[in-house]
């Protein structure tokens, strides 16, 4: 988990969205400055104290972390326009889904699935929710620092015979991004235990039991006895230092400055994300800023363009749309080079013993390769020809190998049909130069896994369903491009349909006058 390094408490953070950038930030730039002073929180860190007269100061000054760098209107934008990729669309965006072929049932005829991929474009929009967010733990409270986030996508389509795109509503999704950097120590006070206290001022089961006479126990009794074995019950405090005790009879009651000593809370992870899907699922994704080593040095902004692979190394399991438990479409493929020729052939059993190719080959034969293959090269494309002079990655997931657990809730059509299990989640939050002008970018890789269907063997498949796309703030598209994605996301009409073409949608909403049957 990482912490924003603070002087002394109540201090404003180092770069503040309040604050006015000076010449020394304006030369570092936007995400150099909003990075400043971040390192891993250890156990031996000083840890920061919480009082009730501090509690405006303390959630007004909340941190938001690299989530800060979100806020704002982001929309698809196409660098080609980049003339790196090869089919020119405003379509930035690619998925690929997979689904059970219709007639088949959960757990028979394995194999049988129904492919699609297709470019889109999208609005996502992040907010801050001003103030932090307090959530009490006794000894221990954390501030999340909350940013909102609104999701649509549209796909983006050619149909034959039309020379105009065809939008349609695929996507939409709403949630929220939480820093959880926030962590304060609130040990007890008499104030405190004043308020709160939730026992009788005297017990008469200690006084029966044990001869305590006292008021609001605070602290245990113990059991010692005397040389003759006559055994008497005294508090703790009263205990001579080596002096032997048999029993114990814990407090019930607190006192001043009771949770001080710890442990403390370390959150595993500093970001999480909670998101809707109108399909029936509900997220949760934990996560944090993934650093780099540098000369022995760790470093959570990177220096330069993100690295994606080339070559035969492109052929990576965990980013393509064809899982290990898919099979391995015959072996490595470079998807740099056209596809193989048995992608385009007719396979039988001669040139496809197994079935293992012709369980695949719809994917690689699609029009959209090498991206409806491995989408995030659509990624690196648009990266090469740009220049980028850092970038923060941020990675998360549902499962993580130990430790904290993000999770999946589906509803029950879900959970029985396609059972949603686990979300891996890359995003690159990317500082370009253009025309000496510094630029911030967004790309992300979403992989979504589904299982449905059994292998001829009765094993699980897994079916990956994965999204990437690259934004930038609407203000930094060109005319060309915002043009279309004012039309299809600022005018379009309010009751869009998830299945339906805007241009259908629009007779839907303002139908033509006069009556359809007998036009006047």
């Amino acid at each position: 988990m990482l912490k924003r390094n603070k002087e002394s408490f109540g201090q404003e953070n180092q770069f503040s969205r309040a604050a006015a950038p000076n010449q020394d930030q304006d030369r570092k730039g936007y995400l150099a400055n909003l990075m400043n002073g971040y390192s891993k929180l250890l156990i031996d860190d000083p840890m920061r104290p919480f009082s009730e007269e501090n509690l405006h100061e303390i959630a007004n000054n909340v941190d938001y972390g690299v989530l800060e760098a979100l806020n704002g209107t982001w929309v698809s934008y196409n660098a080609n326009y980049n003339t790196n990729i090869g089919r020119p669309s405003l379509g930035s965006g690619i998925h690929t889904t997979i689904m059970p072929s219709p007639g088949t049932n959960p757990s028979t005829i394995p194999g049988k699935f129904s492919f699609d991929t297709e470019e889109y474009i999208e609005k996502l929009t992040f907010e801050i929710v001003p103030g932090g967010v307090r959530n009490r733990g006794g000894a221990t409270e954390l501030f999340c620092g909350a940013v909102k986030y609104d999701q649509t996508i549209k796909s983006v389509n050619k149909v034959e015979g039309n020379p105009d795109l065809q939008y349609a509503g695929i996507h939409e999704e709403n949630g929220m991004y939480l820093w959880l950097s926030d962590v304060y120590n609130y040990a007890a006070t008499k104030e405190t235990i004043e308020k709160d206290r939730g026992i009788h001022a005297f017990s008469t089961e200690d006084f029966e039991k044990y001869g305590y006479k006292g008021e609001y126990r605070n602290e245990p009794l113990v059991e010692v006895k005397d040389e003759n074995g006559n055994s008497s019950y005294i508090l703790l405090s009263q205990l001579k230092e080596g002096q032997k005790y048999y029993e114990i009879i814990p407090a019930q009651e607190i006192k001043p400055l009771d949770g001080i000593t710890g442990p403390y809370f370390i959150p595993d992870y500093s970001i999480s994300r909670s998101g809707v899907i109108p399909h029936g699922s509900t997220i949760t994704v934990l996560g944090d800023i993934t650093p780099e080593s540098v000369d022995k040095k760790t470093y959570y902004l990177r220096k330069g363009t993100p690295k994606f692979p080339t070559g035969i190394a492109t052929w990576d399991p965990p980013h393509l749309a064809i899982s290990p438990t898919m099979g391995g479409a015959g072996g490595a493929i470079n998807l740099d080079e056209p596809a193989p020729a048995w992608v385009h052939e007719t396979l039988n059993d001669e040139n496809d013993p197994g079935s293992n190719k012709i369980y695949t080959q719809r994917i690689l034969a699609d029009e959209l390769y090498p991206y409806c293959v491995r989408p995030d090269m659509r990624l690196r494309d648009t990266l090469s020809g740009q220049t980028v002079a850092n970038y923060v990655l941020i990675q998360m997931s549902s499962k993580m190998p130990t430790g904290a657990q993000g999770g999946i809730l589906n509803v029950p059509f879900v959970n029985r049909f396609v059972p949603t299990v686990e979300i891996e989640f890359n995003l690159w939050i990317e500082t370009v130069i253009e025309d000496g002008k510094e630029i911030l970018q967004l790309q992300y890789e979403q992989i979504i896994f589904f299982e449905f269907d059994f292998g001829n063997d009765g094993g699980t498949t897994s079916w990956p369903h994965i999204q990437v796309n690259t934004l930038r703030k609407i203000e930094d598209i060109p005319s060309g491009q915002r043009k279309i994605i004012e039309e299809q996301f600022f005018n379009a009409p309010s009751a869009m349909s998830m299945t339906t073409p805007a241009s259908i949608t629009e007779r839907v909403v303002n139908p033509p006058s006069g009556c359809p049957y007998h036009k006047s």
